[in-house]
């Protein structure tokens, strides 16, 4: 017997590795035809029935049996969705070989008789105990020789065949038991998965036949990284080096790009499984971990789920005020342009410890469902259904306390159920068209990574403040990519440092502008190709024309400068840090100069016109203040300023279509204050309230609340 499962192992490994060289060669190939795939179904992410609400659920967790008290409590509460199975290997594969169902069985039996919806989880994030033993190579190996060692979840090599081949049998036998299951609506594949930075002796070995492919010939390698620097040219690809110890920006950029392709291939090769066994009417997905990271590319991810998910954590209490909530629903919607799943949030407190357990305030689990359904989102769970007692996570708590009894987050997460029971299926499949964007560039977090500019600045602090004055002036956003074609769809477009890019990136912003777009473009963008070479033309390089203005030198701040006469009303905050690119005009006009007596020759900010549209200038760090105000000025130009800003300072407004075709406005208030404001807008009836609303009238939003108006 154990000869044969050595044999049918390595036979399976065999398999996998070639699998693994065909992916390695035509895998970028295969997305489109794996998209493709996806949509023969009748599964559409725009097509669901209601908002569905619901809970993580660990009965396995649980200190003693109390399954059918947690169903009851479940359909009391009018909980209407649950995800099982996900971190539970061990007891569907107790030993190597020997799988058991009729644990699962019973949960999931209870929850059907129970009318309540299941989302089953691939076990792949978690390995067992007995797979450890006998495989410990499984186990992920960091660069500089950190070993994750067993423990920790999401720690295993996700190129390794031994670990490919147990994950396809677990997978095939959970999916041919439940494939016919009535209650099973969809199939979670893994769970927030990274490639852990692994850098084990396949990975490495990986790494180099993906060069191969992509680049052809050392040759084109040494030209593209400029490898005669320091004499580092390669003759064959036999010298390539572990990349552990270089510092080449280029090759470490190929690299992290290389960890990204890692978890694409995984989850596109689970999800090619699932879709074996999966019924038309069932979904496959992946849950994102508080996305966009860039240690995964998950718009390619995307492109193989039938409907994309994401687990954001928030700031609770005084500090929620929706906004990352709001960053990650437009995000994910973004991904494939349609509505997504939220599968994990906060219940309770949170945390790996004790420190800062800091619970809701009354009102702000339902608000926030409601930021997401507003989002666009189709589905709000948490992490999770109950406390649990031993482990890492003692104290992220569930809806249910560590007494297991209802609590307040238990009433209000029921008021909230009921209340969707009634309206879940006029909000469902909120369409958003919004007319501004945000590009984003995983390329150039890490260029800007690799060649700091900054101890406090970096690119995600620039994106995360062009959002968030966007947010906080009650502007609608998508995201779109540097690969991305439809950039004409939007009025505005903001780019964040955009420090790697390809020239035809660049140029396809510059025909953006040209054809009547207004791009507002920040500090070191245009400065590297797409492999973090610097180029050889004039900065910025190819958007210099439609920016007007070039430079060659740049500087450092030692400490803030102000802007000259304060040109955008900015008060204290009228202020720039970190960075000054000494900008000369061409064509643009100044918007602001320093005040400085070195710099104050250089404009700070610019603004051109090139064919119909305008390109806005950063040449340094804003302020917060400084942001807003730039950005306001660029929205007023593209007319896209009105009612919306003039709501008081803690309310949000988001527009968006039902599927009857029905304008919503939902207005939320982030705030333990009331807050009254005039309703702009066609006249239309409150669902929530059930109460009609005629244009002008005044509406008064209580503490951590929300009205949603459909207009006649």
């Amino acid at each position: 017997m154990n000869i044969h499962k050595t044999a049918e192992k390595s036979s399976a490994a065999r398999r996998l590795w070639a699998m693994q060289a065909c992916f390695l060669f035509w895998g970028l190939a295969l997305f489109p035809t794996l998209a493709r795939a996806q949509a023969r179904g009748a599964f559409r992410a725009d097509r669901m029935d209601t908002v569905l609400y619901g809970v993580a659920y660990y009965p396995e967790y649980m200190p003693y049996e109390r399954l059918d008290q947690d169903v009851q409590l479940m359909q009391k509460a009018g909980i209407s969705v649950v995800r099982i199975g996900e971190f539970s290997w061990g007891l569907w594969e107790p030993e190597g070989g020997k799988f058991e169902f009729g644990w699962m069985d019973r949960v999931v039996d209870k929850l059907h008789a129970a009318g309540i919806r299941i989302i089953l989880g691939t076990p792949t994030a978690s390995i067992p105990a007995w797979m450890y033993k006998e495989h410990p190579e499984i186990i992920v190996t960091r660069l500089g020789g950190q070993n994750l060692y067993y423990g920790l979840r999401q720690n295993s090599d996700l190129f390794n065949p031994t670990f490919r081949f147990y994950c396809e049998r677990v997978i095939r036998r959970i999916l041919d038991h439940y494939k016919n299951n009535p209650a099973i609506i969809g199939f979670q594949i893994d769970n927030e998965t990274s490639s852990a930075g692994v850098a084990n002796h396949d990975v490495q070995v990986g790494f180099q036949e993906y060069l191969k492919v992509k680049f052809k010939t050392v040759d084109e390698l040494n030209k593209i990284w400029g490898l005669n620097y320091w004499g580092q040219r390669l003759n064959d690809w036999t010298e390539l080096a572990p990349r552990d110890g270089i510092i080449n920006p280029g090759w470490k950029l190929e690299w992290e790009r290389y960890q990204q392709w890692l978890t694409t291939d995984f989850l596109a090769w689970q999800a090619s499984i699932v879709n074996e066994y999966k019924r038309p009417d069932q979904f496959v997905m992946h849950d994102f971990a508080g996305p966009p990271r860039p240690e995964v590319n998950e718009l390619d991810v995307s492109r193989t789920l039938d409907i994309t998910a994401a687990n954001p954590y928030h700031d609770t209490q005084d500090g929620f005020d929706g906004e990352v909530s709001s960053r990650v629903g437009d995000y994910m919607r973004s991904l494939k342009s349609t509505n997504y799943l939220i599968t994990e949030t906060n219940a309770e407190a949170i945390g790996w410890d004790s420190v800062g357990q800091y619970p809701p305030y009354d009102g702000q689990l339902r608000l926030d469902v409601y930021t997401h359904a507003s989002s666009g989102a189709n589905m709000v769970e948490y992490w999770h259904w109950h406390s649990i007692h031993y482990g890492q996570e003692t104290y992220w708590k569930g809806v249910l306390g560590h007494d297991l009894q209802p609590g307040r987050a238990y009433e209000e997460v029921s008021r909230t159920a009921h209340e969707l029971q009634r309206v879940g299926s006029e909000i469902v499949d909120l369409r958003r068209k919004n007319q501004v964007a945000i590009l984003h560039s995983n390329d150039s977090y890490y260029g800007i990574e690799f060649m700091k500019f900054s101890d406090r600045v970096n690119y995600h602090t620039i994106e995360r403040q062009m959002y968030r004055a966007l947010y906080r002036a009650n502007i609608g956003v998508d995201f779109v990519f540097p690969e991305s074609t439809n950039l004409s769809n939007y009025k505005v477009i903001l780019v964040p440092p955009l420090y790697v890019a390809s020239d035809a990136v660049l140029r396809r912003l510059a025909e953006y502008v040209r054809g009547g777009g207004n791009l507002v473009v920040a500090f070191k963008s245009g400065f590297c190709n797409e492999h973090s070479t610097v180029r050889w033309e004039m900065a910025p390089g190819p958007l210099r024309e439609a920016a007007g203005v070039h430079y060659q030198e740049f500087s450092s701040l030692l400490h803030p400068v102000a802007l000259k006469d304060d040109p955008f009303h900015a008060g204290i905050d009228n202020l720039v840090t970190a960075w000054a690119e000494m900008l000369i005009l061409d064509t643009a006009k100044a918007l602001a100069y320093y005040d400085h007596p070195f710099f104050e020759k250089y404009p700070a900010i610019t603004q051109n016109t090139f064919g119909k549209g305008t390109l806005t200038y950063e040449g340094t760090v804003l302020s917060d203040k400084l942001q807003s105000q730039v950005l306001f000025s660029v929205l007023q130009q593209a007319g896209l300023t009105g009612a919306d800003q003039n709501l008081p300072a803690p309310v949000r407004v988001k527009h968006g279509l039902n599927r009857k075709g029905k304008t919503l406005h939902y207005f939320l208030n982030y705030s333990g204050s009331p807050q009254t404001f005039p309703y702009e807008y066609n006249e239309g009836s409150e669902i929530l309230a059930q109460v009609p609303v005629p244009h002008g009238q005044s509406i008064t939003l209580k503490p951590w609340d929300v009205a949603i108006i459909e207009e006649k």
